[in-house]
């Protein structure tokens, strides 16, 4: 199979929403077919190491090191020449994550430095070939190892699907139900199959 550019999957969704154990999933289907694969992820942790703040406190600053380190990371995969590149939180969703935190600490954000994030995560936008967005599921308890706020967690949540709807975004819910991931997971192999087979 040989593709100019690679199809991108990207997901997004608030924490503890099953978004790296679905993208792994597909991961793992894609391989099983011959397809290589580069996952982005992970970028909470690493903007943490560096000192920069997450969850409730994110802030600008944080929000915009998470989304331009996530189009390097994914730069970075189409260079390395594989078919798929399966993006463990879109651009779109740091926005989410500081439009939450910003509610969640009763605070605004100026009005053109919102505006410019918006347009920095919206340039992602055209290259994702599907979009995944979890839903959460308050009856489904977190890992007793995260100490997550649950008010703050629901806030991320009706942030994103506000995002998407309001963007008029084209993109596929996931709820936690087996049938929900199941015809995600099946997309997303009938999208990168069908263009294998070009």
């Amino acid at each position: 199979m040989t593709l100019n550019q690679p199809i991108r999957i990207a997901v997004l969704g608030t924490h503890s929403t099953g978004k790296t154990t679905l993208l792994k999933r597909i991961e793992m289907e894609l391989r099983g077919h011959g397809v290589t694969v580069a996952r982005t992820g992970r970028f909470a942790k690493r903007a943490a190491a560096l000192g920069l703040p997450k969850m409730q406190h994110h802030t600008a600053l944080s929000t915009e090191w998470i989304i331009t380190q996530g189009i390097a990371d994914e730069v970075a995969a189409t260079a390395s020449g594989v078919h798929v590149v399966l993006i463990d939180r879109a651009a779109l969703d740091a926005l989410a994550y500081l439009h939450a935190a910003l509610e969640f600490r009763g605070e605004q954000l100026n009005r053109l430095e919102n505006e410019r994030l918006r347009l920095l995560a919206s340039t992602q936008l055209p290259k994702y070939d599907l979009l995944l967005a979890t839903v959460l599921d308050p009856a489904i308890p977190v890992d007793v190892g995260h100490d997550y706020d649950a008010r703050y967690r629901t806030l991320v949540n009706v942030h994103t699907h506000d995002l998407l709807i309001s963007e008029q975004i084209p993109h596929q819910r996931v709820t936690s139900d087996p049938v929900s991931q199941a015809r995600a997971i099946e997309r997303a192999l009938d999208l990168c199959l069908q263009e294998a087979a070009v």
